[in-house]
C-alpha cells in the first residue's frame, strides 16, 4: 500500500507506522476522533447549560 510504511525493530517486529498525511490525513483524523471518543465513553458528561453559564461568567459568551 503506497503512503504507509511500517517501522520495525531489530527483530523485524512492527513497532510503528509512518502515514502519508497528504494522502490519508482525513482518514487518520476520523480514526483518531473515534479513538478519543471511545476513550471518553465512561466519562461523566457536563450539561450544556452549565457550560454556557460558565462561559458567560468568564466573559467568553454573551447571554
Amino acid at each position: 500500500m503506497t503512503g504507509i510504511q511500517f517501522v520495525t525493530d531489530e527483530k523485524g517486529r512492527k513497532v510503528a507506522v509512518q502515514i502519508d498525511l497528504k494522502r490519508y490525513g482525513a482518514i487518520l483524523e476520523e480514526f483518531w476522533d473515534g479513538l478519543i471518543s471511545e476513550s471518553r465513553r465512561n466519562e461523566k458528561g457536563i450539561p450544556l447549560e452549565k457550560i454556557k453559564a460558565d462561559l458567560v461568567k468568564r466573559g467568553r459568551l454573551r447571554e
